[in-house]
């Protein structure tokens, strides 16, 4: 069935879920997923999943609707038109959408709502840039000239984390569809009906059949799509060690990647800095959608003459961050998307205090009714640790922050340096000179100052070192999805 409707339904807990495939509703082959409900522990509902031949079907059937439509070879306006219906269609939906995802992966209504209208602004963002984009014609050293042309790769393999579904779904599909290419996008597990329901979207706005499809799955039906032989590029964003793994087998193949993977950002707060802005952009850097954003700004620096006067305005932040119900509007922090990765937080904070750390600030499952059954963990701080210790070091991908401090700026540079991942930064100073400085210094591929986590589609996005291969958003975003081409022409 339909996830969208005039009247917007979520499907019986009984009914198998139809995957989305060349444009139409198919039941998968594949022995059907239970999505349940992280903030209650109900069962929400089913979905079927895709063997390696329903995978291997999907990517010929992108391919010939490829060829059959001629979409890479329609004037870039028309592209266009049905990328900003597509928009239309997210806004039409967006509370609908917001629903599932919150019910899929417990973030907030308000957060969800955001993140479906942010949605509909990726597709109008890559309608504008597939009818602005321009060919070139470098400088020509003879009797010739020569122009640059970019062409599709193909049939797109997608494949979307379960921690922001509609927005990483949307960044993958609009540019990838702007570009001229089909998409076959694989869902997070406990994320399918969010994504089957923006696919349906797409579709329902006049997207040529066959050139999007939307499948489920584990790691069997994954490793099929990106396996391939057909797939003319792979686009991952998840956890850095499946990427590597992704990374291996294409590599093999020469397949072309765009990685968006892990982060453990480092916040830096100055002696010099407003501590009251920059304990506010802390807290909600690190505690907004309950820690579980690849950016979140987990590893926290501050300049040892203002550490304790910086720590009481962050823990009076984190007391002031109502966790509870995502439905309720006045709940700013719902539960973690699934029990098992609330454990594995749990775990990870537990690990930090066997090697010396000190909970400043909450550690454990919040007590009371309302908590009992969905998969909740407080907003945690944690101090009296090392840069170099596990818990400082991996991402965790949790409401932790770790509490360090730092006393001259060279040292500063060398800690927040000193992981394995580079995606995200934040600095917080009045001294421009050293914002500029240290800016440019961080192995990062974003860079916030005096804000954190402030985010633009038309900026491009990406990470250095383990964090990832490539750039989404911004015109990038829709070059990486093509393939450059050079041709001559004599006088």
């Amino acid at each position: 069935m339909s996830l969208l409707a005039a009247e917007a339904v979520i499907p019986p807990v009984n009914h198998i879920q139809d995957l989305l495939i060349a444009g139409r509703p198919v039941a998968g082959d594949g022995p059907a997923l239970d999505v349940v409900d992280p903030a209650n522990g109900q069962l929400m509902g089913r979905v079927g999943t895709s063997s390696p031949a329903q995978v291997a079907a999907t990517v010929q059937a992108g391919a010939q609707a490829l060829r059959e439509s001629g979409w890479a070879d329609r004037p870039a306006h028309e592209r266009a038109r049905v990328l900003s219906r597509a928009a239309d269609e997210i806004e039409r939906q967006a509370d609908h959408l917001a629903e599932l995802q919150m019910r899929e992966n417990g973030k907030t209504r308000k957060e969800s709502r955001a993140q479906a209208m942010s949605a509909a602004g990726i597709f109008r963002y890559y309608a504008a840039v597939c009818e602005c984009s321009e060919e070139s014609m470098p400088p020509a050293r003879g009797a010739y000239f020569t122009m640059q042309v970019y062409e599709p790769v193909g049939v797109v393999a997608a494949l979307t984390p379960w921690n922001s579904p509609l927005t990483m779904g949307a960044q993958k599909i609009a540019p990838a569809l702007a570009a001229g290419n089909a998409v076959v996008l694989k869902a997070a597990e406990t994320t399918s009906f969010v994504t089957l329901a923006l696919g349906q979207c797409v579709v329902a706005a006049g997207l040529p059949e066959g050139l999007l499809s939307v499948i489920a799955g584990g790691r069997e039906t994954a490793v099929a799509l990106v396996e391939d032989p057909g797939v003319g590029l792979i686009s991952f964003t998840g956890g850095t060690s499946t990427g590597q793994s992704i990374a291996r087998g294409a590599a093999a193949r020469l397949v072309p990647l765009i990685l968006e993977l892990g982060g453990k950002s480092p916040h830096i707060v100055f002696a010099d800095a407003d501590l009251d802005a920059a304990a506010s952009a802390v807290a909600n850097g690190i505690f907004g959608g309950t820690g579980q954003s690849c950016v979140a700004g987990s590893r926290l620096f501050v300049e040892e003459s203002v550490a304790d006067a910086f720590r009481e305005r962050l823990i009076a932040q984190a007391a002031a961050l109502r966790l509870g119900p995502p439905a309720d509007p006045e709940s700013m922090i719902g539960p973690l998307a699934s029990f098992a990765h609330r454990d594995r937080v749990e775990a990870f904070v537990a690990k930090g205090v066997e090697a010396g750390g000190e909970i400043l600030f909450g550690g454990q499952r919040p007590a009371g009714g309302e908590f009992a059954e969905g998969a909740y963990f407080q907003p945690t701080i944690i101090g009296g640790i090392d840069n170099a210790s596990a818990i400082a070091q991996e991402e965790i991908f949790g409401p932790v922050l770790c509490f360090m401090t730092f006393k001259d700026e060279d040292a500063l540079i060398a800690a927040a340096n000193d992981s394995v991942y580079g995606l995200a930064a934040g600095i917080w100073t009045e001294n421009y000179r050293r914002a500029w400085r240290v800016a440019r210094a961080l192995e990062a591929g974003t860079v916030w100052i005096h804000t954190y986590k402030q985010l633009s589609i038309a900026a491009p996005f990406g990470g250095f070192k383990l964090s990832g291969l490539g750039r989404e958003k911004g015109i990038e975003g829709m070059r990486a999805y093509q393939q450059v081409k050079s041709l001559y022409w004599a006088t």
